[in-house]
């Protein structure tokens, strides 16, 4: 007991560390343990290592959207929701929204155990039928979205010519030479935040006084839109191909709501990040299919993993992100509330320059090609600053990662 408590903790403190560290992705620090996995069996349990897994996964999903929702900083999991927070937060609400998405990781992981017997049943035979129309399945949300997301053809237009361009650079770029971390830093960092960060510079925009309201009114809405983000979480579990950033769009579409409000929006991110952390591990018992990394790791150390390992990790789940709930609010708060007191100006400054350095010192380590590496950031760069000029959502850059998976799937080349 004193192990996995111990776990539970180390997994707490590099959850928070992974999430709040600008490029420092719960995959760097999971394939270094796992690497030394065979080392650390040999003074623990494997089930101890795993809770350890376990932890790190759900802390930094939750916590990862502090630096997002204060300087832009996204990842792979929280593009989404940049434009969306930083309108609450130069609106006042900065504390609103950290509150939003940490209500929205709590209340999604409670949704998925109430409808864990249903899944349990459900969900292996509809990944029987849906893994044949997964490329399909992405055309046809994309097209709801560019279609629903807009209110007029212009802007149905520009959102599709940058989905468009965003796909061909992503499959250029995650099928070069680089490795497929070097790659995703690379343009990630440059479509979403740098973009972000020196549009904000050239506005010369400023950090509003944050409101201390700091009370939020649950709703039939924002419980709708969290739920929509936990069975999107679900569905990600069914489809190789597909991360958070996509299963934000299936969640919109499951409302069938053409607006859209900011707080729905992080609800709903929210509720897909953390629906899909959790129910990666359990599609290694359902389905055979290890979502992500860490579960990945988790299937390796427990080869016949059983029911019984399965509620035991829901219940580290469960216990982790309550945790993680409340020190995300009481992070945020103090970022946000010290966020005041900086320069916003020379602090975007500072974090451009800081974001290009990581993703150079990172390309170095891995001996990328600098050159490439280069033009591909400055490419990406001027590509995420068009959403901004064009008045579109930033969320048609996540061509980038679909385009690339709709081409594979279809086996096209």
């Amino acid at each position: 007991m004193i192990e996995i408590l111990l776990a539970i903790i180390t997994g707490i403190f590099f959850g928070i560390l992974t999430g709040l560290t600008p490029g420092l992705h719960v995959n760097t620090v999971g394939i270094i343990v796992f690497s030394s996995s065979d080392l650390i069996l040999n003074h623990t349990s494997s089930i101890t290592l795993c809770t350890f897994f376990v932890t790190i996964a759900v802390v930094h999903a939750m916590i990862e959207f502090i630096p997002s929702l204060i300087f832009g900083l996204s990842t792979e999991d929280t593009i989404t929701s940049v434009q969306p927070a930083h309108r609450l937060l130069f609106k006042g609400e900065g504390h609103k929204a950290i509150r939003l998405v940490s209500f929205g990781g709590f209340l999604s992981i409670i949704i998925l155990v109430i409808l864990l017997p249903l899944l349990f049943m459900i969900l292996p035979i509809l990944y029987g039928f849906l893994k044949e129309f997964i490329a399909y399945l992405l055309i046809i949300t994309m097209t709801l979205m560019i279609y629903f997301t807009n209110k007029s053809n212009s802007h149905r237009l520009y959102s599709l010519a940058i989905f468009l361009l965003s796909g061909i650079l992503g499959y250029f770029v995650l099928n070069s030479n680089l490795s497929g971390n070097t790659a995703l830093l690379c343009i990630l960092s440059a479509l979403f935040s740098i973009s972000t960060l020196l549009y904000s510079i050239t506005k010369k925009s400023h950090l509003p006084p944050q409101r201390n309201d700091k009370i939020i009114n649950i709703n039939n809405r924002l419980i709708k839109s969290t739920f929509a983000g936990s069975i999107s979480g679900c569905i990600l579990g069914l489809l190789p191909g597909l991360g958070p950033a996509q299963g934000s769009i299936i969640a919109q579409t499951l409302t069938f709501n053409r607006n859209i409000t900011p707080e729905d929006f992080l609800l709903t991110n929210s509720g897909v990040n953390i629906s899909d952390t959790i129910f990666s591990l359990i599609a290694i018992y359902l389905i055979g299919n290890p979502r992500s990394a860490v579960s990945m790791y988790v299937s390796y150390i427990l080869s016949n993993l059983e029911l019984v390992h399965v509620i035991f990790f829901i219940f580290i789940a469960l216990v982790s992100v309550s945790l993680s709930c409340i020190i995300s609010i009481k992070l945020g708060d103090y970022v946000i509330e010290r966020v005041n007191n900086v320069n916003y100006y020379n602090l975007n400054i500072a974090l451009v320059v800081l974001v290009t350095f990581i993703v150079l010192a990172y390309s170095v380590v891995t001996n990328a090609p600098l050159i490439y590496v280069l033009i591909c950031y400055v490419t990406g760069t001027a590509l995420g600053l068009l959403p901004n000029y064009l008045d579109i959502s930033k969320s048609n850059l996540m061509g980038v990662l679909i385009v690339p998976s709709i081409i594979t799937y279809l086996g096209l080349f």
